[in-house]
């Protein structure tokens, strides 16, 4: 069974940081992707940033240079670091995967971050 729990939102201001964790279960790490999502008032749901099994890493242009995402296999979580963070970063931030070998979509609940400005 697969679970996943993000944790670490809040409010900040413009200009601060926040780090978001997301503890998994049920799934390989070293072989399956995961991807931070995120979601702002009235708009659709965008993908963030995306680290692969083999470790490469992606980003959204607007967060390129500014959000980092990493993972620690031994503790099977996802982090996600936030630095320089602007008001249009506000919104419901979400963990992802598509595990094999169904690669069906999982989300968590979701941690919301609002920075204000």
């Amino acid at each position: 069974q697969v679970q996943l729990g993000e944790s670490g939102g809040g409010l900040v201001q413009a200009g601060g940081s926040l780090r978001l964790s997301c503890a998994a279960s049920g799934i390989d790490f070293s072989r399956d992707v995961m991807d931070w999502y995120r979601q702002a008032p009235g708009k659709l749901r965008e993908l963030v940033a995306r680290i692969t099994s083999g470790g490469s890493t992606d980003y959204v242009d607007s967060v390129k240079g500014r959000f980092t995402i990493s993972r620690d296999i031994a503790k099977n979580t996802v982090y996600l670091q936030m630095n320089s963070l602007k008001p249009e970063d506000t919104g419901v931030y979400y963990c992802h995967t598509r595990p094999r070998p169904t690669y069906r979509n999982y989300w968590g609940q979701g941690t919301q971050v609002t920075v204000s400005s």
